[in-house]
């Protein structure tokens, strides 16, 4: 792929503010004393915008999608982390913008994934 830069895609653009909204999020109390789990939905969080950015700078579609589905793994995994998370009392406010906002990555990543393999076969 890399023939764009990642920076100007939506999809990417749109992982990189969930992942500063998740810092932002756990440098409060009671999340930031909570190292292990402020870690793990960090490293979730950060894993998406990452993965797509390294996808996209490699050479092929199909590596591409690779990295994709990788992202889109983090993704549920970072909305497994949000239900949690609002299980144990940490995310009152913030629970269903991340939630949403997980979501529709979720979703753009799908939707790419398919656009990208029509090209592919």
């Amino acid at each position: 792929m890399g023939s764009m830069d990642f920076t100007s895609l939506n999809i990417w653009q749109e992982a990189k503010t969930l992942a500063v909204m998740i810092y932002r999020i756990t440098d409060a109390d009671p999340i930031s004393r909570d190292f292990s789990f402020r870690d793990q939905i960090r490293r979730s969080a950060i894993s998406i915008a990452s993965n797509i950015a390294e996808g996209n700078d490699r050479e092929t579609d199909k590596e591409f999608v690779r990295f994709l589905y990788v992202a889109k793994g983090s993704s549920a995994e970072l909305l497994a982390q949000i239900e949690i998370g609002k299980e144990i009392g940490y995310f009152k406010e913030d629970y269903e913008e991340l939630k949403n906002s997980c979501r529709k990555i979720n979703n753009m990543i799908g939707a790419l994934i398919k656009k990208i393999k029509t090209r592919i076969v």
